[in-house]
């Protein structure tokens, strides 16, 4: 395991976590497949499997697309006007893409937000 740096701070976590780095080094990749988190840096040996996001991530995503898109999108008159049979499925496939756009880096930047508060997992 790495050295701990004297100060973590918390935009550059969750900057780091976005782009899907590790939040420690930069240079190491997070996850190793969609939202798998690599266990350790490959590049500095930071132990990434400490942070347990759990379900944090998903109930931010929906949060963010709920109250910025879906909560917007009742205030224009077409999504009254046009059938349900085309406002349903049109809604629930960019829904469901831009949920699974943003999941992976809410993920991250939540890490890096754990990485940076010194969040681990307490022992037993």
């Amino acid at each position: 395991m790495t050295e701990i740096a004297p100060t973590r701070p918390f935009r550059t976590g969750l900057l780091r976590g976005l782009r899907g780095h590790c939040p420690n080094c930069d240079k190491g990749r997070l996850f190793s497949s969609y939202l798998k988190v690599t266990p350790t840096c490959e590049v500095c040996g930071h132990d990434l499997g400490a942070y347990k996001a759990d379900d944090g991530p998903a109930y931010f995503t929906i949060l963010l697309v709920g109250h910025l898109v879906v909560a917007p999108a009742f205030f224009f008159p077409f999504m009254w006007e046009t059938s349900p049979w085309v406002i349903v499925p049109g809604a629930l496939i960019s829904l469901t893409t831009l949920i699974l756009l943003l999941l992976p880096r809410i993920k991250g930047a939540f890490i890096g937000a754990l990485w940076s508060i010194r969040r681990a997992p307490a022992q037993p």
